[in-house]
Order: C-alpha cells, then structure tokens, then sequence
C-alpha cells in the first residue's frame, strides 16, 4: 500500500524536539539560559512536600560526613596500620593512618548526635522536625536519632563529584536531592528554630558561617546555635581571637553555645523556646 505522503509529514513534526511539550523536555531544561526555572523548581519542589507534611519548625544538624560509628571507625583504624605495616616509609598510608585515628577521636559525636534527635522528638512533642544535609556520618547519627523514635526525619542531599547516597533513616517522601547548594540553603534556614553542629570539615563550617551571617545581619531572626564537642570546636575555631582582632564584637563572638553532650544541646532549645 502506498503511503501517505501528508500523514508521513505530520508524523515527522510530531516527532521534531520542537514539538516536545516544554515541561517535559529535558534537553531543554538542561540548557544554561534554562537555569532560573531550574531554580524555581527546587524551591518549590521541596516546599510543595514539606507543606503537605505540615512541618513548619525544623532543627538542623550538620557534621562530618566521614565520621563513622566507633566500631567501624576502630576497624578503619585496624585497616590502616595493616597496610602501613606493609610499607611503613609510604606518606600516604601514614597519612591515611593520622586521618582514621583523627576520624576515630570523633566517632563519640555519633552517639551524641543520635541522642540529640532521640530528644528532639521526645521533649518537643514533634514540634521540630529533624534536617540534615542527607548523607552519611555525622548527618546519618540525626536522622537516625530521629526515625527509630518515631520523628519526622528530612535529608536535603547534594549532588557532589563523588555520589553521596542519601542515608537509609529519613521518613519517606523527605528526602530530597538538591543540585544547587544556595536552594539547598535556603531549605536548611527559613524554616530552622536551631541550627546544632558537629563537628565537620569545609561543608560543616560553610553551614555554620552561613547561619551566623544570616542571623547578625537580620536576614534569620535569633536561633540558638549550639557547637557540640568543646575540645573540637575550641581547637579550630577561635571567636575571642577573631574578636581581639576587631572583625566581630565580643557579643558576636559569645553567639554560639559550646557544649559536649546531647543534653546540654537540648536544654538550650528547650530554655530559648520555654518547653518543658
């Protein structure tokens, strides 16, 4: 039979990428001049579903992604010896090894970081939902706190060079995974009533500085901002000093809580917030 000539046509514009409705082309969306709709879509999409969930009040928990449980961190330590054993004059392995040790001082603030969420959600009635950048470490010890005692548990992961899987204790349909870090941000503040950091690297003070920026200049109304592990926090981070210099005042250098146990976090947020 001889085909169509006109319906041949038609089938072919029907099939041109210009004919794509534009929500569902996705060579479109991912061109650059498509970004700000990228955006937008971030915002929304999270908010869309924690709206639905009616979480309003959160308290945010940032640390080391790379801070394991003691028992895996004493194995990674194991680990490392072993194989320095071998090569003893290799730097990398020595390095290797300072790092797992340094790693295994700090496996603690996982317990302390579970407990803290555990808190969360007893004392405060589900009142605040527990957030977390989403992956593993420091970050997995909060939303783990929170899910195995019945809270609201929110990862807002992050698309990095190196895939980080979102950790296995955040409430379904509350994860979300971000490709921008300032809409990631965004997330993580407006809604925060307490910002509780462990201790962590570049991406841990990076969300620490960002709240204090946002708080001492009025973009962020007064949280209680709580640094856990006082031997961590006093050896990296020096507030009188930045105040000697006369960069911050000596109340902006008084802003932080430094405590070390999941209570003393607590009883800061449960005092600023009048709960009993």
């Amino acid at each position: 039979m001889k085909k169509n000539p006109k319906k041949q046509r038609i089938a072919s514009i029907e099939h041109e990428s210009s004919y794509i409705r534009a929500y569902e082309d996705i060579e479109l969306l991912n061109k650059p001049v498509m970004r700000p709709v990228r955006i937008e879509l971030e915002v929304m999409k999270p908010e869309l579903y924690l709206q639905k969930l009616d979480i309003t009040q959160t308290i945010v928990c940032f640390g080391s992604a790379r801070v394991r449980p003691e028992k895996e961190a004493k194995a990674l330590v194991a680990q490392a010896k072993k194989e320095l054993a071998k090569n003893p004059k290799s730097k990398k392995l020595q390095e290797r090894l300072s790092e797992a040790e340094g790693l295994l001082s700090l496996s603690k603030y996982y317990e302390v970081g579970r407990e803290f969420a555990k808190l969360v959600v007893k004392k405060a009635k589900n009142r605040f939902a527990v957030v977390t950048g989403g992956g593993p470490g420091l970050m997995e010890a909060a939303n783990r706190g929170a899910f195995e005692n019945g809270g609201r548990s929110v990862g807002f992961n992050i698309t990095l060079p190196h895939e980080q899987h979102p950790n296995p204790y955040i409430t379904k349909n509350l994860a979300f995974l971000f490709h921008y870090f300032a809409i990631r941000k965004l997330h993580l503040v407006m809604r925060s009533r307490a910002f509780v950091v462990l201790p962590g690297g570049y991406g841990t003070f990076d969300e620490l500085f960002e709240i204090l920026t946002l708080v001492k200049t009025g973009k962020k109304e007064d949280i209680p901002i709580i640094l856990v592990g006082k031997e961590f926090w006093n050896s990296v981070v020096n507030f009188n000093a930045l105040a000697s210099y006369g960069v911050i005042d000596n109340d902006e250098a008084r802003t932080c809580h430094i405590v070390d146990t999941a209570q003393e976090a607590w009883d800061i947020i449960a005092k600023f917030y009048k709960i009993k």
